[in-house]
């Protein structure tokens, strides 16, 4: 795999009995991108992420993230390294702080035994003042200080979804998987989350694989765009080249020449 290339996908193929989820789909996602999957519903999107996060196994096909074959680790293994996702529906503790939610990002650095834990040995009192700092500094950047000490099931469905990003984050991922981080949310909580992607690719050198819907978002904060259909590939490219390819017309609004004749009745 180059070394411009964090992750590589190839030829994944996924089967569910005799449905055929993903086709022979193949894609590079660079570092510090940010890389994103559209596409009609059914189209395989989900199915694609769920393959990364080793939720799926695939049929056929491999995927490479820094030199390791990733369909090769157990999915407890991913979050170590360096792989972080936030879901459609939103996974949280809810009757937890926001604060322990973002804890338990840091979690997966921890190293102590419990011996050192139990007697709360030095070593185990320096890496919680880390984890402290950490993710202090994840609430700074998406603005959640007011919530920091607010249960999970008394806030707002907007800053719920800003506190599952926080939480990603605060594994510290080299790549940050975004399962339609707009879903749910108005038009101002969408201008913040292009805003706070840009920051976490900008600020954080973090590369960004995101599948989105809001083609606003996507033309906002994406570098290169993949759109499928029904398993396949249909186009690569800049957001403004996908979304003027014929084949991404034709699988979200019907054909071509209704598209065209939609755009004389408009002008």
């Amino acid at each position: 795999m180059s070394q411009d290339f964090l992750l590589s996908a190839r030829n994944l193929t996924v089967r569910f009995g005799g449905v055929l989820a993903v086709n022979k789909v193949s894609f590079d996602v660079h570092r510090g991108e940010v890389f994103t999957l559209i596409g009609p519903n059914g189209a395989g999107k989900t199915t694609v992420f769920n393959l990364i996060s080793r939720i799926y196994t695939p049929t056929a096909g491999s995927i490479e993230y820094e030199g390791r074959v990733l369909t090769e680790q157990p999915p407890h293994r991913i979050a170590a390294l360096g792989i972080a996702r936030t879901f459609q529906n939103i996974e949280l503790f809810e009757h937890a702080t926001v604060l322990h939610n973002l804890l338990i990002g840091q979690h997966v650095h921890h190293k102590s035994n419990v011996w050192a834990e139990m007697f709360f040995t030095r070593s185990v009192r320096r890496a919680e003042v880390e984890s402290r700092e950490n993710v202090e500094r994840v609430i700074d950047l998406l603005d959640l200080q007011k919530h920091r000490d607010s249960m999970v099931a008394g806030l707002p469905y907007g800053v719920r979804k800003v506190v599952e990003l926080a939480r990603a984050l605060c594994t510290e991922p080299r790549l940050l998987l975004l399962d339609e981080p707009s879903s749910g949310l108005n038009v101002e909580e969408t201008d913040d989350m292009a805003f706070w992607i840009q920051d976490i690719k900008n600020e954080l050198g973090i590369t960004v694989l995101m599948v989105e819907h809001d083609m606003t978002l996507v033309s906002k904060v994406s570098d290169r765009v993949l759109a499928m259909n029904q398993g396949e590939v249909l186009a690569m490219g800049t957001p403004r080249e996908v979304q003027t390819h014929p084949g991404v017309i034709e699988a979200y609004l019907g054909s071509v020449e209704d598209v065209s004749f939609l755009r004389r009745e408009t002008v």
